[in-house]
């Protein structure tokens, strides 16, 4: 290798995707950080995370809905760093309603965010990685993108079609040396889910231990959430030559959810 790799990890000024990045930072990538947020927090978190790492960090803000700022986005990081080698699809929205009561604009933020951003984004930076004879693809899909739960027929339908991506990517990249898998996260213990619990708590009359145990783990045998530090550390190790066979894969870390 001849320089510094670069990942790109979209939707990561908090949550999983945070914590990939910082996973990446800390196997001696540089990072560009993407997502919305308080520009003051952003930028603390930026530094914060360069200086752990030793990583340079960049940040911007391109909407991930919109193809013309992701095209920029691509631009401004190789314009920043050189090139980019590892692409992390990641950021994501979320509505839960009957699909008949399903507002259509959530329906196509939803897929816009996270399911069309992940082609558009593999699209524009998939042919220097093959000329490069290097590269990995890691879509963050979901346990959701494996099985379905009622009143989330938008994000199920688009976690679904980016492990169909995956697939087709991993086939298109497999004699160039580009790996495409995704990961399958059930339930994770990030600051958006963590909110949940006190409000879920006192809406059903139960204790926060109860709503963790038994409404939002109830899906996993092993009755504890993921960690982003747990999918972080297998993002970086997917980076590793180790893992250079493994490509098409779509990895569960769902403690036993869709084995069942």
């Amino acid at each position: 290798m001849d320089h510094r790799r670069t990942a790109v990890v979209t939707g990561s000024t908090s949550g999983i995707g945070q914590g990939v990045a910082r996973a990446l930072a800390a196997s001696g990538m540089n990072v560009m950080l993407n997502g919305f947020g308080d520009r003051d927090a952003i930028e603390a978190e930026r530094a914060a995370m360069a200086e752990e790492t030793g990583a340079d960090i960049a940040h911007d803000g391109a909407d991930m809905s919109r193809p013309d700022e992701i095209a920029r986005f691509v631009e401004t990081t190789r314009a920043r760093f050189g090139a980019i080698d590892v692409v992390v699809n990641n950021a994501g929205v979320q509505t839960v309603a009957p699909i008949e009561d399903f507002p259509p604009d959530r329906y196509d933020l939803i897929m816009a965010i996270n399911m069309s951003a992940a082609w558009h984004l593999t699209r524009l930076t998939f042919a220097a990685m093959k000329a490069e004879g290097w590269g990995r693809v890691i879509n963050v899909a979901s346990a959701h993108g494996l099985v379905a739960s009622p009143f989330k027929s938008a994000y199920v339908m688009a976690k679904h079609a980016v492990i169909g991506l995956t697939k087709t990517v991993a086939l298109e990249g497999a004699e160039h040396g580009v790996t495409c898998n995704a990961i399958c996260p059930g339930y994770v213990l990030t600051p958006l889910v963590e909110k949940q619990i006190p409000e879920t708590a006192k809406a059903r009359g139960l204790t926060e231990a109860q709503v963790k145990r038994d409404v939002l783990l109830a899906a996993q045998p092993t009755r504890e959430f993921a960690t982003v530090e747990e999918i972080g550390a297998l993002a970086a190790f997917l980076c590793t030559d180790a893992a250079k066979q493994i490509t098409g894969a779509a990895l569960p870390v769902d403690g036993g959810w869709t084995a069942q």
